[in-house]
Order: C-alpha cells, then sequence, then structure tokens
C-alpha cells in the first residue's frame, strides 16, 4: 500500500490527477497522521476533518481535475487568514471567535487548484514573535521538540516538518516564514513586495508582511508560489555563473553568530563555487540604526493590529509592544526610514546577483510559555537568535531560507539567499542548485 503522508505536493497532485489515488484517500491519511502526531507537536489550533473530507470528494467530482495544479492536497493555513465558516483568531483569545464569510484571496487561489485546506496552525498572539505559543497551544520543532517551532509560522512549519501536510501558507513580515522554515528543516521565499497578494491584518505591517508557502522540496514551492502569485516562476534553461556575495556579520550590532550557522555558510557558498558560480565575501552596508529602524516598525505594526481589541484579554508582552509602537506608528507611516534602507543597499545589489549569509545566529528558543513571560525577556531572545530575516521585509525585497547542515543536536541547520525585486525565480534557481549540491532530508519523519 502506498504511503502519500511525507510525500510531495508534487508527486500527490500528479497520482490525483492521473486518479491513481483519490483526494479522499489522501487528505484520510493525512488526517490520520495529525490525530496520531499532532498532540505532541502542537502545530493546528483547529483541524477540519470533517470539512476537509467532504473538499476532497468535491475536487474528486471537479471536471477540471486533470488540470489542477495542487489536485487533493492537503494543505494547512496560518490562523491570521480568513478561510471560509472557519473563525480567524491570530492566536489570541482577545480576537472575535466569528466564522469568516469568504476565504482571502491565497486561501481562494489554492483551493482553485485543488489544494484542501486541513486546518489552521497555530501563531503566537497577533503573529508578534519568533516563538509560536499562546492560548491555544504550543508549537514544538518536530527535529527537536524540546525547542519552539519558531514563529509567527510557527504551526505551519511543524505541520510541514512533520508530515502532517505537504504545504503549508504562511506570511512573513519580520521573518516569520524565515525563522521557522530554517528551525524546522524547510524551504521557504518570502516573496518581494506585491508579488503575492498581501491583506494581513491592519495594514501588512505597513507594506513589510508578504504571505508565501512553506514546503519541502524547491518543487513544492515553485509549484504553490505560482499559485498563490497567479503567476509563472520557471526555470531557467541553462544556469548561469552569479556573482554571490557571502556575509557573516549580524545586522544587529552586538549579536554574535553561533559556529553551526557560519559553518553551514560556509559549506553552502563551498559548493556554489565549485558549481561555477561567482563567490565572495562582502558585507552589506548595513547601517548603525538598523536594529532601532527594525523595532519601531515591529513594534508599531502591532499597534496598528492591537487597536480596538480588549487589551485585557492580551497577554502582557502583546500589551506592551502595541504600547511601545503606538508612539512610532505616525512616523513608520511616512515610509521614509525604509526609503533611506533601500537606498543604502541598493548600490550593493547592483554589484552582486545574490546574498548568502546565515538564516538565524542560534538555535531556537526552548519551547515553552513565552507568551506568560516579560516583554524584555521576549524581545533579547527574538532578537539573540534572528537578526538576519528583518531588513528585507524593511527592504521588500525577496528572501528565502534553505537548510543546509545541521546543529549538533542534529535538528536542521540553514541559510537565507536575498536578492533585488524581481528574482524569486534567480533564488529558486540557487535553491535548488543548493538542493542538488548539498541535500538535506525531508521532513522529521523520514
Amino acid at each position: 500500500m502506498t504511503s502519500w503522508a511525507g510525500r510531495s505536493a508534487a508527486e500527490i497532485a500528479a497520482a490525483v490527477r492521473e486518479k491513481r489515488v483519490t483526494p479522499r484517500e489522501v487528505v484520510a491519511e493525512h488526517l490520520a497522521r495529525i490525530e496520531r502526531l499532532d498532540g505532541r507537536i502542537g502545530a493546528f489550533r483547529k483541524v477540519r476533518a470533517g470539512a476537509a473530507l467532504t473538499e476532497a470528494d468535491e475536487v474528486a467530482a471537479r471536471a477540471a481535475l486533470a488540470g489542477l495544479p495542487l489536485a487533493g492536497v492537503p494543505v494547512a493555513v496560518k490562523d491570521n487568514l480568513a478561510v471560509r465558516g472557519e473563525s480567524c483568531r491570530n492566536g489570541s483569545a482577545a480576537t472575535p471567535d466569528t466564522p469568516a464569510a469568504e476565504d482571502h484571496v491565497t486561501v481562494a487561489r489554492l483551493r482553485a487548484a485543488g489544494a484542501v485546506v486541513v486546518g489552521l496552525t497555530n501563531v503566537p498572539e497577533l503573529c508578534v514573535f519568533g516563538t509560536t505559543e499562546g492560548p491555544y497551544g504550543i508549537a514544538r520543532n518536530p527535529w527537536d521538540p524540546s525547542r519552539t517551532a519558531g514563529g509567527s509560522s510557527g504551526g505551519g512549519a511543524a505541520a510541514v516538518a512533520a508530515g502532517l501536510v505537504p504545504l503549508a501558507l504562511g506570511n512573513d513580515g519580520m521573518g516569520s516564514l524565515r525563522i521557522p522554515a530554517a528551525n524546522c528543516g524547510l524551504v521557504t521565499l518570502k516573496p518581494g513586495h506585491a508579488v503575492v497578494p498581501a491583506g494581513i491584518g491592519h495594514g501588512d505591517w505597513f507594506g513589510m508582511a508578504e504571505n508565501g508557502p512553506l514546503a519541502t522540496t524547491v518543487e513544492d514551492l515553485r509549484l504553490m508560489l505560482g499559485v498563490l502569485a497567479d503567476a509563472e516562476f520557471e526555470r531557467p534553461e541553462e544556469r548561469r555563473p552569479l556573482s554571490i556575495a557571502v556575509a557573516l556579520r549580524s545586522p544587529l550590532a552586538g549579536v554574535p553568530v553561533s559556529r553551526p550557522y557560519t559553518n553551514a555558510v560556509r559549506e553552502a557558498a563551498g559548493a556554489l563555487a565549485r558549481s561555477g558560480h561567482r563567490v565572495r565575501r562582502a558585507e552589506p552596508p548595513y547601517p548603525l540604526s538598523l536594529g532601532v529602524t527594525a523595532l519601531r516598525h515591529w513594534t508599531a505594526g502591532t499597534a496598528v493590529d492591537a487597536a480596538g481589541l480588549d487589551p485585557a484579554r492580551l497577554a502582557r508582552r502583546t500589551r506592551v509592544h502595541a504600547a511601545v509602537g503606538r508612539r512610532f506608528t505616525r512616523a513608520v507611516r511616512t515610509g521614509a526610514a525604509r526609503d533611506r534602507l533601500r537606498a543604502r543597499l541598493t548600490p550593493f545589489f547592483t554589484e552582486h546577483d545574490v546574498l548568502l549569509t546565515p538564516a538565524l545566529a542560534r538555535r531556537s528558543p526552548q519551547a515553552g510559555p513565552w507568551h506568560e513571560r516579560g516583554w524584555l525577556r521576549n524581545i533579547l531572545a527574538n532578537s539573540a537568535y534572528s537578526p538576519f530575516t528583518p531588513p528585507w521585509n524593511l527592504t521588500g525585497w525577496p528572501a528565502m531560507s534553505v537548510p543546509v547542515g545541521t546543529l549538533p543536536s542534529g535538528a536542521p541547520c540553514a541559510v537565507q539567499l536575498v536578492g533585488r525585486p524581481g528574482t524569486e525565480s534567480l533564488l529558486l534557481g540557487v535553491a535548488e542548485e543548493l538542493a542538488e549540491l548539498v541535500p538535506w532530508r525531508r521532513t522529521a519523519g523520514g
């Protein structure tokens, strides 16, 4: 008997289109795996078991089944995006438990492509932090359950890494796709601004937040990104030598980078150099003020999203984060700081096609009730392990996390790839090359 849990989305969709398996069989097998494993992983806030099976049958009955790119593929959706008939709690007890009348546009596109939404994944409250925990549970890294899966798309990353679903839809406002992908050994891409429809919260964190896929293979990532963007991200007919800058220094002053992450960058750089690319050390000219700029935008985005919610029902770390951000909201809305950062970094990307950095500075924090801990403790923990992601939300440029190497615990390590606007296909090509040169295991289960 063929097992479909743990298989790629491309494999599943091809089998469904060719009628070697039905969508119901695929979805039922993934639901059974969720029931068996998610109690210790904490990936899902809500599993849509009955609804998913009904929707799987509807996919099977569609006249266009043979042309659906995601035919019968189970997907998980981050709990800050609307799914018709389900509440969108955004990780908070302060949000209304009211069913959404319509799908978010990205969810609608996935369903139109034949995907089946099996559940809504856990997030930290208002998707603020780089760890995922709150009133609906703690999302753990399936490779090392003592550690957080990361955040804020932590539940989605945990679900894909454990083989509970082959794909998850998340979003990234300060690293919220790349952080959990790096922790959980997945590949992800935060697209450049306006490549994929956003519509996240109240203003997309001033245009910094983007929706994107979490996957185990670059093929699946390319497939889902194409559906979300309603565009083609084609493989180049031939690979050309690229100019790749290798940077190991943290963008945030005073944050050290641990050896496994610098080793991962060196391994990736060596492999790409042997493959014929022009690889050299070159540090982007990050301004010393970058940490302050990031903090202002991070907190101001939360202030906007928390407006109108009952403060008494928010966790203390969220209340403080929003209160700090209210004093910055007006200045952040002008976009002046982001314009200055783009102007400073643009010349660097005229000299280099791709920037290669560590994805994280150190392994993720211990899994636990971070939502019950103080604001400053959360800020310090987040900043210490994830300094490399925020610059590319501030600029609005595409950035990826790609698994390379392992931590001493055996959990995955990762690197980050960054490109100028419009280079999503180029970054996917480099990630595909890395997957060939430095292969990684697809899921924690195998």
